[in-house]
């Protein structure tokens, strides 16, 4: 079980890394004697692709935890399949308590515009955060220039995920840009989503995202017209970390 880091290491990782190449975050996190048990949350978008084509040259066998809501693109899923099969990634499924059908039946159709709040706790941070409980530290793709929920994104994080459960999370691409992502598939002759071909800038599930428009911000298109930028798995973790009082 992982211990919690003591805050002047903390602070000595993130100032490091913010001189660092995701690659070397990525070595820190999956080599660390401290770290045994670490797994990679991904969405399957692009900056989630340049992390597991990073972190597979390190430990191919890195579990990739995956939110398999039910409501995710068919383009989405079938990216999932061609990138495992050339990655040979160890991808997880997380499934929530409900499928499609039996949450429509339960709590009401269209819960997404009704409560996405709601929809998004049952489907996505619920399945996440009792996965996390299996795992001392978890990575993912976050960077500050996505959106101003993001915008001050540490290297290394931790935070009580339960009553004297200590977790690290490890956002390497906190300092990229959009165009470093980019050039980056590019350099290595990397796939992706096709939905951003066809201009989405940010994909969640089918329901709750669209298109970017012009002049938009990079996840404008996620819970378009509604106050939410996240689906809670990363402002819970925020919350958890805060101190009480």
């Amino acid at each position: 079980m992982h211990t919690l880091l003591p805050a002047d290491e903390l602070l000595a990782l993130n100032l490091a890394f913010e001189q660092a190449e995701p690659s070397e975050v990525l070595r820190w996190a999956l080599e660390s004697a401290g770290i045994q048990r670490i797994a990679i949350a991904s969405a399957f978008q692009s900056e989630g692709t340049v992390v597991m084509h990073l972190a597979t040259q390190i430990r191919p066998d890195v579990p990739i935890l995956f939110l398999e809501t039910g409501y995710q693109f068919a383009e989405t899923l079938a990216f999932k399949e061609r990138l495992t099969e050339r990655l040979a990634l160890n991808v997880i499924d997380l499934v929530g308590r409900y499928t499609v059908e039996a949450q429509a039946a339960a709590l009401g159709p269209r819960l997404f515009e009704r409560d996405p709040e709601m929809c998004c706790d049952l489907n996505k941070v619920q399945p996440m955060f009792e996965a996390l409980r299996n795992f001392d530290a978890w990575v993912t793709a976050l960077r500050r220039d996505s959106s101003p929920t993001r915008a001050n994104a540490p290297f290394v994080d931790q935070y009580e995920i339960e009553p004297g459960r200590w977790l690290i999370k490890v956002n390497p691409m906190a300092n990229w840009t959009h165009q470093r992502v980019w050039r980056y598939l590019r350099e290595h002759d990397l796939p992706h989503n096709p939905l951003y071909d066809l201009g989405y800038s940010s994909i969640g599930c089918a329901p709750c995202t669209r298109m970017r428009f012009a002049g938009e911000p990079e996840r404008a298109g996620r819970w378009a017209g509604k106050p939410k930028w996240e689906c809670g798995i990363h402002t819970a973790a925020v919350a958890a970390a805060a101190p009480s009082g």
